[in-house]
């Protein structure tokens, strides 16, 4: 993509209802008319060079819909989960946009764009305290990646935090050239307590992302406007184990992970720009 159309790509974004289109391609997504999903599945299999060998069901003619497609669950071989209480695994299929130490309460997006904390985490001071000089990761699933997030190490599920906001794409053309991308778009932020202290994975929404969804509360996004807080701890608490599934998206996206300052080292993980795969390490605690 050239400087031109680079610019006008990003333009284009301020410019079109975001959540609308979003949500006419969720319904579309959703869709279980033949020709519809069958049109949709098969389009998008040529289009990202898709390989179904690794998935539970191997004939794209079986979805339901489209949404069941691109969810798909793999084969329970696909994805070996690293082994090692003090190795921290990858939470999803993807590449990595950014990772290492935060700058005080400050992200790094791209290179010279910085980002709140803070704000990432909902205008939530004290959990944002939590996390201050910690570690951070930041994964992009492209189109054709596994779309299920899952855990990086055993937690017990705190809270998790709604924010709405906006559907850029998530793509590197934007993070690049969209400033405090992560802290702007919709997004779910799930806080853990592990035995080595908090952390907090973040499923940060996107253009025609047509929703997000948990295992422990089914679909969350999207709702009104307005940031939801529910806490988890009381009656039954959730607990999930390293590799187990925490979520998924309804089309691509991007996972942000957070560790407190002196817990965990993710500079250990593969460098930006790298490939890399649910389940392998991706750094280690300290």
């Amino acid at each position: 993509m050239n400087t031109l159309i680079e610019k006008a790509f990003v333009a284009l974004q301020y410019c079109v209802p975001q959540h609308g289109l979003s949500r006419l391609v969720g319904w579309l997504a959703r869709s279980e008319i033949p020709w519809i999903k069958t049109l949709f599945i098969h389009t998008f299999i040529r289009r990202f060079k898709v390989d179904l060998s690794e998935a539970c069901i191997e004939d794209p003619d079986r979805f339901e819909n489209f949404n069941a497609f691109f969810t798909r669950a793999l084969k329970d071989d696909a994805r070996p989960i690293t082994e090692g209480d003090a190795t921290l695994a990858c939470p999803a299929d993807g590449t990595v946009s950014q990772r290492g130490p935060l700058r005080g309460s400050e992200l790094l997006q791209a290179k010279g764009h910085y980002y709140s904390l803070f704000e990432l985490l909902g205008g939530d001071g004290t959990l944002a305290a939590e996390f201050s000089n910690g570690q951070f990761a930041t994964v992009y699933l492209s189109p054709s990646d596994y779309h299920r997030v899952h855990m990086p190490c055993t937690g017990t599920l705190r809270e998790t935090v709604y924010v709405p906001g906006r559907l850029f794409s998530v793509n590197q053309v934007t993070t690049e050239r969209v400033p405090r991308l992560f802290a702007r778009n919709e997004r779910l932020v799930c806080v853990f307590d592990t035995e080595r202290g908090p952390m907090a994975v973040i499923l940060v929404g996107a253009m025609i992302v047509a929703g997000i969804d948990t295992v422990f509360a089914g679909q969350v996004t999207p709702q009104p406007g307005e940031v939801t807080r529910r806490q988890y701890r009381d009656p039954q608490p959730v607990v999930l184990e390293k590799g187990a599934e925490l979520g998924r998206f309804l089309l691509g996206s991007t996972v942000i992970v957070l560790f407190p300052e002196g817990a965990a080292d993710l500079d250990t993980a593969a460098a930006p720009g790298a490939k890399v795969r649910m389940g392998e390490a991706f750094g280690h605690y300290v």
